[in-house]
């Protein structure tokens, strides 16, 4: 007859596996990915929305309402109050946005429809809530051609998206850093073609 397993292991025993189940969980809420925006989901509100964050501050010398979050500084000086101040903090982690920005193949010309959907970025990154980040522009190519020429070409997507926002749509240069990915980071490797792996990411810096 086996020895009867005393209760307090048994105890420790569940608590560990409900530890495990919830950092698996938490795991999966933290590590989603993040979505794509294509054509009519590319608005002002949903671009705010994904990309503005709260910046932690180290407790001390912190205090009233805003106790654990720094303001964000804008350009000029004045600072950025996150928006529904009570409410739950949104993470301290860079905001993400992926948007479904084309090109024709092979090239970094701005095509009309990709200069739609910046004006409207260039209005959300003007926002109240926006104003004090700035942010990195991440173009993406697909896996056909050779890694080198991939990369050549999707700085040179970044840049032009970039170019266009601070030059055409008033976004401050020195808000905005243009980045190669090359066809490191599919959104579809199941389909290498796939639209989604050539597109833009802007990513919200501190």
């Amino acid at each position: 007859m086996k020895p009867a397993v005393p209760s307090y292991t048994r105890m420790a025993l569940a608590m560990a596996l409900a530890g495990a189940c919830t950092a698996a969980a938490w795991a999966q809420t933290t590590t989603a990915p993040t979505p794509m925006l294509k054509n009519n989901q590319v608005t002002e509100d949903a671009l705010v929305d994904a990309l503005a964050i709260d910046v932690p501050e180290p407790a001390e010398g912190a205090s009233g309402a805003m106790r654990g979050f720094r303001p964000a500084t804008r350009p000029g000086g004045s600072t950025f109050q996150p928006a529904k101040a009570g409410g739950p903090p949104r993470p301290a982690a860079p905001g993400k946005a992926n948007l479904l920005i084309t090109f024709p193949t092979g090239s970094s010309e701005l095509t009309p429809e990709t200069i739609k959907v910046l004006e409207t970025v260039a209005k959300a990154l003007q926002s109240d809530r926006l104003a004090g980040f700035a942010f990195r522009i991440e173009g993406h190519a697909d896996p056909r051609g050779g890694l080198d020429y991939n990369l050549k070409l999707s700085e040179e997507r970044a840049q032009s998206v970039a170019g266009y926002l601070t030059t055409r749509l008033g976004v401050l240069p020195d808000r905005i850093q243009p980045v190669g990915r090359g066809s490191a980071e599919l959104l579809n490797p199941g389909q290498p073609d796939a639209q989604e792996n050539r597109r833009v990411t802007i990513v919200t810096t501190q």
